[in-house]
């Protein structure tokens, strides 16, 4: 269907890649469960359009191009794991302040780490676009998808595309949902509070080490 191959194979390995814990779907659970659903759905918007993006590049042999060029592959890796890693950075100085009890107050208020003037659409935006292995990763599952005997390739991996999308939406609405009744716990409890944003920046800090170390 509409240059579809094995669509059941695709819908299952799509599940289990989208269960996968991640910079994208970690960063939007930390904002709902800071800020709330409003919130939290405005990171899942950066999530999507930086997906879609990456989908657009991918069918368009972008994803072939920085696996060809070790060095514009070098520049976008390097890029990515410097953001996370001021990501992470930004966590565990918050963290470090509520277990000295100077951010006590604003975590009963607000939850862990709630940064005044932050930005959850843009930053999850550039998380997702700053991630050269989502851009092969993209075009390697894709592809195998798509019959190249189709006269309309384009019209396959806007479906199969549509497909992922619909996934994400649905994964990351439970990740919300989840992520605001983390919120009255964190409320509560400040501990709870500064434990969960380290948590939430070590493993930001393993998210840019791994991207570091990423090969094309």
């Amino acid at each position: 269907m509409f240059g579809v191959v094995d669509l059941p194979t695709y819908l299952a390995g799509l599940v289990l890649i989208i269960l996968l814990p991640g910079p994208n779907s970690l960063y939007v659970l930390s904002v709902a469960a800071r800020r709330g659903v409003r919130s939290g759905y405005t990171a899942a918007a950066g999530v999507w359009c930086g997906d879609a993006v990456l989908m657009t590049l991918s069918a368009a042999g972008v994803a072939s191009l920085l696996q060809a060029n070790a060095v514009l592959f070098g520049i976008v890796k390097y890029a990515g794991a410097g953001y996370l890693a001021w990501l992470a950075v930004g966590m565990l100085r918050a963290a470090w302040g509520m277990w000295h009890g100077r951010g006590e107050e604003r975590a009963e208020e607000t939850g862990p780490a709630a940064a005044p003037g932050e930005r959850p659409f843009r930053r999850a935006l550039v998380v997702s676009l700053l991630n050269p292995k989502a851009i092969l990763f993209f075009i390697a599952f894709f592809v195998q998808f798509v019959d190249s005997a189709y006269a309309y390739p384009a019209l396959s991996f806007v479906v199969l595309g549509a497909l992922a999308q619909i996934a994400s939406v649905l994964y990351l609405s439970a990740l919300i949902f989840s992520g605001t009744r983390l919120a009255a716990a964190f409320r509560r409890r400040r501990r709870l509070s500064a434990g969960a944003t380290s948590a939430a920046g070590a493993l930001f800090l393993g998210f840019a080490a791994k991207l570091s170390t990423a090969s094309a």
